[in-house]
């Protein structure tokens, strides 16, 4: 076995893999944040010059696999030392950077059976959780974030939105009010807000709050989709369909590569009645996600319209094989990494 596999086999034998998330639909998965760097510091790892050097080598080349290698190994000398702890700390954070958020949360884990997390790990370690989909992991992390740093709205607001995800949506308002007071310019904050309105029927509220989202969003150096596709979502449900096309059209100049944004936009222009245009939104949809569903069925939809009956079933019988993959119950639940 590999020595980066010790982390995964020795505490995880017999479990089984957290199922994925379905790409169709927004989730915290998709916003929950990468370590930009790996900390430069090797000096506390008590390193031979030799390894110190192969292991510097590793990041400059971004060669994440010889980095856990080199990790790994120094770790398994002496596993329940400080120093075990600081090099599982730091191979938490590699595997994060390399994708594999079972192992990064696993070495955390074992890293903190010896010595306390710092916050900045244990967070990394909550959205490891939320990569995984598994947000009952993820939960009692940011609760002790929270309890230590109460004035940080960061950990509140990711506590809200595991709120939301569990369809909590009154008490993620309630966080998220308490986020905008602590921090007024945190444009996600805003954005969760109005779509928890937006799920209890609060139309008014909610495209308040993805207005305030939207203003907040042009002024970051890399403007985000969401608050535009958001936004137009809820203006198509008072039927404010050309701005709604402003927003989605803002939206894909941000990211002409977001299927959502697409696949809402076809919605407003079959709305419009432009058909031809609304079919090559939805096609682009798909093509950017083979597997996102809905734009299949509103395509099937829109050629029975059209008068074409036989892509109509095509589209139709896609959409129905796609939405029953996405229901498949998920794997049974294992343990979390201890």
């Amino acid at each position: 076995m590999k020595k980066t596999a010790f982390i995964f086999a020795s505490s995880l034998l017999g479990a089984c893999v957290p199922f994925l998330l379905s790409t169709q639909d927004r989730s915290a998965a998709q916003e929950s944040p990468a370590p930009a760097t790996v900390p430069p510091d090797l000096t506390d790892l008590q390193l031979s010059e030799l390894r110190r050097l192969e292991l510097q080598d590793a990041f400059k080349r971004r060669d994440y696999k010889r980095a856990e290698t080199i990790l790994v190994d120094e770790a398994e000398r002496d596993p329940k030392s400080i120093r075990t702890a600081k090099l599982l700390t730091m191979a938490g954070a590699i595997f994060f950077l390399d994708g594999q958020y079972l192992n990064s949360a696993i070495a955390w884990k074992k890293a903190e059976a010896i010595a306390p997390l710092d916050d900045r790990s244990r967070f990394t370690l909550a959205m490891a959780y939320v990569r995984l989909n598994r947000r009952d992991w993820a939960r009692p992390e940011l609760e002790k974030l929270v309890a230590a740093q109460p004035q940080d709205p960061l950990y509140l607001y990711w506590l809200a939105r595991l709120d939301y995800d569990a369809k909590s949506y009154a008490t993620a308002i309630s966080r998220l009010q308490k986020v905008v007071e602590l921090d007024p310019t945190m444009m996600r904050a805003y954005d969760s807000l109005g779509l928890c309105y937006d799920y209890l029927g609060q139309s008014d509220e909610a495209i308040k709050n993805f207005n305030r989202a939207v203003e907040l969003n042009r002024l970051q150096s890399k403007p985000s989709p969401w608050p535009h596709v958001d936004l137009a979502a809820s203006l198509v449900s008072v039927n404010q369909l050309a701005d709604a096309e402003k927003h989605l059209r803002e939206a894909l100049s941000f990211d002409p590569r977001l299927p959502q944004a697409h696949y809402q936009l076809g919605r407003v222009l079959e709305m419009q009645g432009r058909y031809q245009e609304a079919v090559q939104s939805f096609k682009q949809a798909i093509v950017l996600q083979p597997a996102y569903p809905e734009p299949h069925y509103l395509l099937g939809r829109l050629y029975h319209r059209l008068g074409d009956d036989q892509l109509s079933k095509q589209e139709i019988a896609q959409f129905q094989e796609l939405k029953k993959a996405s229901e498949a119950p998920p794997a049974a639940k294992s343990s979390a990494p201890r």
